[in-house]
């Protein structure tokens, strides 16, 4: 019997693959390719933020965006618009009336974001302006955008990978440079490459497994899987293993100051905003109602909750601003809970201080400059999550740098992201990917280690392959993506 030559490397996957496995794999693809085909109209939107400024811009889409800015656009000088050239004149209605001065960029597909014909109108930025224009182009043709549709469009004709387009949406809600610098990484690509290699080598295998399906009875030759299956499963995990640290520079986290009336807690939360954003007295009871402000820690967006102090009240309001801050409470990510230094543990410190035993907490011993007393009391009570503990002076300064240090270490760990190297997965929904893969991966190499039947390791396989092809939007359906790109604002 002629030995059958290995034929089953990605390039030929989709000759080779069995027919049960084939409606799996590509019935979403196909599905990506029909949705193509339903945005081939001309789109129009304004791309710059509602209200004044010196500039706003109306934005064109399509196979006939320069047919419409040729319709509302008059050049100063006579010519026709060349790409990527910035042209001067006036759009005007349909009866000539000059509407606004504007200056007109074409961009000729596929040399554009969206990999279509592209025009720009960059005209005064006040809201009546761009509103005109925009109304205009809509009557000359073009459809208003959904929002995102400039990204889905960019997504849909491979101009960007689907998750270069959600780093385009975290880019434009970055709230920290290290946020930004996680973006930007993103969008250059660094995930898509991550996870084109690891599927790359996942369909080698997976072809090999399907061509001794389909060819049973022929000699082909043995290859021994394992070590592919191995070295990918770990490399999964080590993205994996990144996200949750990711995830907090990217979404931030809530920290909620507790503590019985007047041991700090607004003035320690001025001090970490760098700014008089809490109403601070001497008098007990001043906080009455929880206090929202977000906080860059140490390059991690950290949403400060100040409560009012819990205690004993029979003064409704207080009650009311109490219960609210137990409630913040339950939904913080760390507590910080504040006492005083220079005071003797009270009961009623001990009692808000069990109302934190089911949160990670960090322990903040405040007014260390109002007494000469350098050590705090100690505590007489072990509690169950504390994470670290930190002396500090609002009124001074004194420990602040050192508390903004504690609360990044205890969110994300020791190891910090560095802006030129910041490869993390940040989304949520690429770690709920991973860890589909991870599992389907983990079974696939256990399938190979019982040696189990090959319709077993290929169903892994395809598993596996599929939640990877999520990340980049391979084998993504209309639905999520219609979740996905919701999210954009109109004109992006």
């Amino acid at each position: 019997m002629n030995r059958r030559q290995p034929a089953w490397k990605a390039d030929a996957l989709p000759t080779e693959l069995h027919p049960r496995l084939v409606g799996l794999f590509y019935h979403k693809i196909i599905a990506l390719a029909s949705l193509k085909n339903m945005y081939d109209d001309t789109i129009a939107a304004i791309a710059t933020p509602p209200g004044e400024g010196g500039i706003g811009i109306v934005r064109l889409s399509g196979p006939q965006a320069v047919a419409i800015a040729q319709k509302v656009f008059q050049p100063k000088k006579p010519g026709p618009l060349r790409s990527h050239h910035v042209r001067y004149g006036h759009i005007v209605d349909s009866k000539g009336k000059i509407v606004d001065e504007a200056l007109t960029t074409l961009m000729r597909s596929p040399h554009s974001f969206t990999r279509e014909d592209v025009v720009e109108f960059a005209c005064h930025g006040g809201p009546l302006p761009v509103q005109l224009i925009l109304e205009l182009v809509l009557a000359a043709g073009a459809r208003l955008a959904n929002p995102g549709e400039f990204t889905l469009r960019a997504f849909l004709n491979g101009r960007l990978d689907l998750s270069q387009a959600e780093a385009v949406l975290d880019i434009i809600h970055a709230q920290t440079a290290t946020g930004l610098a996680l973006a930007e990484a993103q969008l250059s690509g660094w995930l898509a490459q991550t996870v084109g290699r690891i599927r790359a080598d996942l369909l080698n295998a997976l072809a090999y497994v399907t061509v001794t399906l389909d060819f049973p009875e022929d000699e082909v030759a043995v290859e021994d899987i394992g070590p592919n299956l191995t070295a990918n499963l770990a490399a999964v995990e080590q993205l994996l293993a990144t996200a949750a640290q990711g995830m907090v520079y990217r979404q931030g986290a809530r920290a909620v100051l507790v503590g019985r009336p007047n041991v700090g807690k607004s003035s320690l939360l001025n001090a970490l905003l760098r700014a008089n954003r809490a109403i601070v007295t001497p008098v007990p009871g001043t906080t009455r109602d929880t206090l929202e402000e977000t906080a860059n820690l140490a390059g991690i967006p950290v949403v400060l909750i100040d409560t009012a102090g819990i205690t004993a009240s029979s003064d409704l309001v207080e009650q009311l601003g109490i219960e609210r801050s137990r409630a913040a409470l339950l939904s913080a990510d760390l507590a910080l809970l504040v006492l005083e230094n220079h005071q003797e543990i009270s009961a009623a410190d001990a009692e808000i201080a069990q109302l934190t035993f089911a949160k990670p907490t960090l322990l903040i011993w405040n007014k260390v400059d109002t007494s000469a007393k350098i050590e705090p009391p100690t505590l007489p009570f072990t509690h169950p999550r504390l994470v670290g503990t930190v002396q500090t002076s609002a009124h001074t300064g004194a420990g602040i740098d050192n508390l903004v240090q504690t609360i990044a270490k205890t969110l994300v760990g020791d190891q910090r992201v560095v802006a030129s190297a910041a490869h993390l997965v940040t989304n949520p929904r690429h770690r709920d990917a991973l860890q589909r893969a991870t599992a389907s991966l983990q079974a696939a190499v256990e399938s190979q280690n019982l040696a189990l039947p090959p319709e077993f390791l290929a169903s892994d396989l395809l598993i596996a392959l599929n939640a990877l092809g999520e990340l980049t939007g391979e084998t993504v359906g209309e639905d999520l993506l219609e979740t996905i790109f919701s999210r954009f604002c109109l004109g992006k």
